[in-house]
C-alpha cells in the first residue's frame, strides 16, 4: 500500500531550521494524518506521495512554499494601552520572544510574538513562528491504512478517545 490520497498514514519525522530540531514525533507516538484533505503543507504531501510502510524521506520546503515569506504587513506596533487588564498592565506578558493569543478588529484569533516594549508601545510580530524559514524535513513511514468512511467524511482521523 503506498501513501495515496484518502490513507491513513503515521509518519516520525524530525524538522529542522538552521540545523536546530523544531519539532519532531517518534516511531512509538507517530503523527498521524488523512492524506489528501490538506492537514498538513501541500509540499510535504507531495514528497511522501507514494512511499510505502517503512520508506524513508528527506526533503527541503523552502520558506515561500511553507509558511510564507515574513510579511512586513504583519509586524505592528499597538498602543500599550490594549495590554491593561482589569486597570493594571500586564508586564509579565510583554517581555520579548514571548507569544501572546490576540484578536483582530473583526474578532479572529491571531498569534502574535512581542519584539520590543517602548514606554508607550508594544511591537508584535503576527507572522508564523516560521515565516520566512527554509523548513528540513527527515523521517520515515510508519504505517498506512484505509480510510474508514466516516474518517474520509469528516476529513481527518478517527482514534481512541475521539469524539463530536
Amino acid at each position: 500500500m503506498n501513501v495515496s490520497k484518502d490513507k491513513v498514514v503515521s509518519i516520525s519525522y524530525e524538522l529542522k531550521v538552521n540545523g536546530d530540531l523544531i519539532d519532531s514525533a517518534q516511531a512509538d507516538n507517530p503523527l498521524v494524518f488523512l492524506f489528501g484533505h490538506g492537514q498538513l503543507l501541500p509540499l510535504f504531501e507531495d514528497n511522501i506521495k507514494n512511499l510505502s510502510e517503512g520508506d524513508a524521506f528527506e526533503f527541503m520546503i523552502p520558506s515561500k512554499d511553507g509558511y510564507g515569506e515574513v510579511n512586513e504587513q504583519a509586524i505592528v506596533e499597538l498602543p500599550k494601552e490594549i495590554f491593561i487588564i482589569d486597570g493594571e498592565l500586564q508586564e509579565d506578558l510583554l517581555v520579548i520572544g514571548n507569544r501572546l493569543p490576540m484578536r483582530d478588529s473583526d474578532g479572529n484569533a491571531l498569534d502574535g510574538m512581542v519584539v520590543e516594549v517602548t514606554d508607550s508601545s508594544v511591537v508584535m510580530d503576527f507572522n508564523h513562528s516560521l515565516a520566512g524559514q527554509d523548513l528540513y524535513f527527515t523521517g520515515r513511514v510508519e504505517n498506512i491504512r484505509e480510510a474508514t468512511t466516516e474518517e474520509i467524511s469528516h476529513g481527518h482521523v478517527h482514534g481512541a478517545g475521539h469524539h463530536h
